[in-house]
């Protein structure tokens, strides 16, 4: 798989946000990720559509948006309609997950389910042959610059040999969540594909040596 780099704007600057991706963008980000949040399925709230389509307007790369809302059928076509390329729904925010899969993918985009730090793998497994990408929380969702959780490597090796062993599982393997220059070559090697990092990225000195250094870790890690 070819390694991905995906700028968290919850860590941009909110007043200059379109100065903040374009300078992600010529620093080489692959993806630009955006969280939604509703202070009900997780304690923050965050971007909506609008903020989708106003990034839409502004840069021509992939759109990777994490819905963690309640209810999300309710707002899925509006986010796909703003232009997200791939949603992401919490395997925990439904009771009808497989529904949800299905209506993203009949809008026209992609469909990933992301599972929190406490949720086996287990749960979603039936939904492996039929999403593009599993997004592994490797903090608790909510709020950026947390820290990393170790335990979440083995939860990305255990979902890695489950991918390798279904001829049908070509889903990609995100993470979210703490990922620095410390924590990405373990994510790397342990089998994860997309790395969304935020704090580490915005904010700081020198935005395309940082992303550069990531994707250098990362591929290294691979070989």
């Amino acid at each position: 798989m070819t390694v991905k780099i995906a700028p968290s704007i919850l860590s941009a600057d909110i007043m200059n946000l379109e100065r903040d991706v374009k300078l992600a963008e010529e620093a080489g980000a692959d993806v630009f990720h955006i969280d939604i949040m509703d202070g009900h399925f997780v304690p923050n709230m965050s971007f909506s559509p609008s903020v989708v389509e106003g990034m839409r307007r502004v840069t021509d790369k992939p759109l990777d948006v994490h819905m963690m809302i309640d209810n999300p059928d309710k707002y899925i076509k509006p986010i796909v309609d703003a232009g997200a390329d791939t949603v992401l729904v919490h395997a925990e925010s439904t009771q009808h997950i497989y529904r949800s899969i299905d209506l993203i993918k009949s809008l026209g985009a992609k469909a990933g389910v992301v599972v929190n730090p406490g949720t086996p793998l287990e749960t979603v497994k039936e939904l492996f042959p039929v999403i593009d990408q599993i997004l592994v929380m490797t903090v608790n969702p909510g709020f950026g610059g947390q820290k990393f959780i170790p335990g979440m490597i083995k939860k990305i090796q255990r979902l890695d040999q489950l991918r390798q062993t279904a001829a049908d599982d070509n889903f990609q393997i995100e993470v979210d969540g703490g990922i620095n220059a410390d924590t990405i070559s373990k994510c790397s090697k342990a089998g994860a594909d997309i790395f969304v990092a935020g704090s580490y990225l915005f904010g700081q000195d020198d935005l395309k040596g940082r992303i550069d250094d990531l994707r250098s870790l990362a591929v290294n890690a691979e070989q």
